[in-house]
């Protein structure tokens, strides 16, 4: 009867919640986790992570610092690392990351060819996420910059409950429809009590390299205005600029290529 199938829902349910958030398990040899996201994709969120990633290691040489990539649908970190192949298994069938300019990576693009398509199920996403959090060997790390998938779903849950975070850092451009999305990542990291070290602010005006107009093609300020709304701090604004899209393109990520540029004293 429909009475009975609503009481055994409720039991369900009732032995689900009763067994609570997985319990936080910290990554062997990793002391610092910081996580970027975004709430929309296409903001500059893997680009702005390869960079943190790229410029926490160059502020200290003394720091080892790692990079993990899950968003396991549209892995960008090994083209803007330059990075190819399959990684190497430890004797306790760990994987080793692969390493370029100093920071070793993580992703799902080292494990599936270049241009195949991930066509997974939740239950297959969850399991390669579980992989990258629990099968790799980092060695020692001061710093792991995790590069999170755009929006507040099964991934972002599962790596924020699953592993200490030492805070989130949300990415948006000033455009109103990205900044929707960017406080709803931000509530989502509250809700499963992950620190908000603060906000972004990418893509925030272009400069003509000809006659150095300026033009707010996204906008003006409206990362800053949602920071003050939510009582965050802004942690950088950075320009769209053709250097900073066309040096990540090209596996040589500006904080690496071009390191005095005005484009990167933003980022750091």
């Amino acid at each position: 009867s429909s009475s009975s199938r609503d009481e055994a829902l409720r039991d369900k349910r009732a032995r689900i919640l009763s067994r609570g958030l997985p319990k936080q398990k910290p990554i062997e040899g990793v002391k610092q986790v910081v996580v970027l996201a975004s709430g929309k994709g296409g903001v500059g969120k893997s680009t702005t992570a390869v960079n943190v990633a790229l410029a926490l290691a160059a502020n200290d040489s003394t720091k080892e610092v790692g990079l993990l990539d899950v968003d396991i649908y549209g892995p960008s970190i090994p083209k803007m690392m330059n990075l190819k192949g399959n990684p190497e298994l430890t004797p306790k069938n760990l994987m080793r990351p692969l390493k370029n300019y100093g920071v070793a990576c993580m992703s799902m693009g080292f494990l599936v060819e270049e241009t195949a398509p991930v066509v997974w199920r939740g239950l297959m996403v969850m399991s390669a996420v579980e992989k990258l959090l629990r099968q790799v060997d980092w060695g020692q790390l001061d710093y792991l910059v995790v590069d999170m998938p755009p929006g507040t779903g099964d991934v972002q849950l599962s790596v924020s409950q699953n592993i200490p975070i030492a805070g989130a850092v949300i990415i948006s451009t000033p455009q109103d429809v990205a900044l929707l999305d960017a406080r709803k990542g931000a509530e989502m990291f509250r809700k499963v009590h992950v620190p908000v070290l603060g906000l972004v602010q990418n893509m925030s005006v272009f400069q003509c390299p000809k006659c150095k107009h300026e033009t707010h093609i996204f906008g003006a300020d409206g990362v800053r205005d949602l920071a003050k709304t939510l009582g965050l701090d802004i942690l950088g604004d950075i320009p769209l600029h053709v250097n900073i899209r066309e040096t990540c393109d090209s596996g040589q990520p500006v904080v690496i290529s071009q390191p005095q540029s005005d484009a990167v004293s933003l980022q750091l």
